[in-house]
């Protein structure tokens, strides 16, 4: 007996694994595996052009400087 993992695309695929689970050809095993977590900082690391995150690190170094300002 072997094992292998199937990723199933829409309803149909299920039902067909179903009828031949029926027919004692295979058995399906539904496994919740949730797939590994991966950082924010990985999964979006150089969608922005470099221009634009020079911008914005601009206007966060101007916010904190605007923030730590008396305001009295």
């Amino acid at each position: 007996m072997k094992t292998v993992t199937v990723e199933i695309k829409n309803e149909i695929a299920m039902s067909f694994l179903q009828n031949l689970e029926s027919m004692n050809i295979l058995r399906v095993v539904e496994n919740n595996i949730s797939p590994v977590k991966q950082n924010l900082s990985d999964r979006f690391a150089g969608c922005l052009p470099k221009e634009r995150v020079d911008e914005l690190q601009n206007e966060l170094i101007q916010m904190r400087s605007e923030w730590e300002r008396a305001t009295y």
